[in-house]
């Protein structure tokens, strides 16, 4: 299978690429790789607007644009150009081929922020046979330094909001992905665990007694909890559950009120 992977090089497309081309199969008594990949980012000076996209693929996984609540307020036409215009040339290229897509758990609620509306006038404009995904609050451990995850870890953390939110593992973010290659499913799917943990039930988890605690802004939503119900009917289940992840990087074993919500 020959794939173009856009934004390569970023958060979730730099693990996928790297899955990928590890990703083996016996053929012929052969061990061989069973994707082909070649990737796109902005990063080697590829821009989506102007960048040449003639490739002979099977699938596009088109994971490139911009993310960032806060930021998309201060510059909507970067969101607009680069999440909908960069798309939509993608899009009217390979029509014809499988494409899978970036969305986002802000499209939900595509009124209250620049870069929730323009991943939902990405899932306006997708070819009716591409499948766009949902993706929810994606962390790592060693993420990016701005995401709250790395900087609860890290101990960076000056303040909490009263927000929830359905964090998903990067690992199982390319799992899902990688699933999803050899279906022909379209429309629209929430990419999640199913789980909402409360920001303040993680960071009582880890005893983190003195910090800030504010309302949370009304440009942001209140949860992202994900419906996985369409995943798990293909035999889909996140393998990284955040609180047993860190009750075991810590050793924690007494009980707390996490405010979690099953779905």
């Amino acid at each position: 299978m020959k794939i173009l992977i856009t934004g390569h090089r970023g958060f979730i497309g730099s693990r996928l690429i790297s899955y990928l081309k590890l990703h083996k199969k016996m053929r012929n008594g052969i061990l061989c790789n069973t994707y082909s990949v070649t990737g796109l980012d902005i990063q080697n000076g590829d821009d989506l607007l102007t960048c040449d996209l003639n490739y002979d693929v099977d699938v596009v996984i088109h994971l490139a644009g911009v993310a960032a609540v806060r930021d998309s307020l201060l510059d909507p036409i970067k969101y607009w150009q680069n999440n909908v215009m960069a798309s939509e040339r993608i899009f009217k290229k390979f029509a014809s081929k499988r494409i899978i897509y970036a969305s986002s758990s802000s499209a939900a609620e595509p009124a209250l922020n620049p870069y929730g509306f323009s991943k939902y006038a990405m899932e306006l404009i997708a070819p009716k046979s591409a499948l766009g995904l949902r993706f929810t609050t994606v962390w790592e451990e060693d993420g990016r330094p701005d995401m709250f995850m790395t900087k609860l870890f890290n101990g960076q953390l000056k303040y909490i909001t009263d927000h929830s939110r359905d964090f998903i593992h990067v690992q199982d973010v390319v799992d899902v992905i990688q699933m999803l290659l050899h279906t022909d499913i379209s429309g629209v799917l929430d990419v999640g665990t199913g789980i909402s943990n409360s920001l303040k039930s993680l960071t009582d988890l880890m005893n983190i007694k003195e910090i800030e605690q504010r309302k949370g802004e009304i440009f942001e939503r209140q949860d992202n909890l994900a419906d996985i119900t369409k995943l798990r009917n293909l035999g889909w289940q996140p393998k990284v559950n955040l609180v047993e992840y860190i009750k075991n990087k810590y050793n924690l074993t007494y009980r707390v009120d996490l405010n979690i919500i099953n779905k």
